[in-house]
């Protein structure tokens, strides 16, 4: 059994918890040789994944730019915002008369946001939204049934990093319906994704492969039976079918490097697709 593997078999809580005690020291010195930055939370407190904070925050506005269209007057809806990573950068490039939105499951994140960042830039609003997600937070109220407290063709952009990688198909189709009912006609949504198909399938579903999805489900591969949001690959096929049926439109599709596909051109983990109002 991996790191990962053990990591699933504790509470939501308690991974937050192992998290802020693993990290306390490292924190703590910081505070000392005031290396303290109220733009970065403490290492113990990031709960979206490994990696440089700040470095990953400019790659995805970075991404916005160039593969969206993002431009510094949008209305911007940042889905499953976490600790603020890509809103961060984003206060220095959204000016003063564009809006940010971004609501997160995880509650700690959003106070965060609301303290450091909302307190100096008032047209960034964040809402936590108590959703089920066997990863995060346990509670009665779905996903799949959850209607984003915006109105219709209310933003330019709406983008998701690592979100649809920890939810279930009808999730995923509710939020692919109510991006295409915010979004203004004619605007883009980046979301990223794991996908295979048959050429990669195979060597996915290997137990001893680095990064597997060995459980097959329909039209999907779960990394973790037991924590169903814990890694999800859709098959591109059926994805492609969702994305069609919330009246969305495929521009661009980005192959990450997560599976190991023989392509020079791959500069991201996951894989992106760029989708059209």
């Amino acid at each position: 059994m991996n790191l990962r593997s053990v990591y699933y078999t504790i509470s939501p809580k308690s991974r937050l918890l192992v998290r802020k005690i693993y990290y306390f020291p490292i924190d703590f010195f910081d505070l000392l040789r005031g290396r303290k930055n109220k733009f970065v939370p403490n290492k113990g407190d990031i709960f979206i994944g490994s990696g440089d904070f700040v470095a990953q925050g400019k790659h995805h506005l970075m991404l916005l730019e160039q593969l969206a269209s993002l431009q510094s007057n949008h209305a911007v809806l940042d889905i499953g915002c976490g600790i603020g990573r890509a809103a961060v950068p984003l206060t220095q490039f959204l000016k003063n008369e564009a809006k940010y939105e971004g609501f997160d499951v995880v509650k700690k994140g959003i106070l965060w946001c609301k303290k450091n960042i909302t307190k100096d830039f008032p047209n960034f609003n964040f809402q936590y939204i108590p959703l089920n997600n066997d990863l995060y937070y346990l509670t009665s109220q779905k996903a799949e049934n959850f209607v984003f407290p915006y109105r219709d063709h209310s933003f330019d952009t709406v983008f998701l990093f690592s979100v649809f990688t920890h939810m279930q198909p009808v999730e995923v189709q509710n939020y692919l319906n109510e991006i295409s009912r915010v979004l203004k006609p004619g605007g883009k949504c980046l979301s990223t994704f794991f996908i295979y198909n048959d050429e990669i399938e195979t060597a996915i579903s290997k137990q001893n492969s680095a990064f597997n999805f060995p459980y097959k489900e329909e039209g999907y591969r779960l990394m973790n039976q037991k924590v169903p949001s814990a890694n999800i690959a859709f098959e591109e096929e059926y994805l492609l079918n969702m994305i069609t049926q919330s009246n969305l439109k495929l521009k661009k599709k980005i192959y990450g490097s997560w599976a190991n596909r023989q392509n020079k051109n791959l500069f991201d983990y996951q894989d992106i697709l760029i989708l059209e109002k």
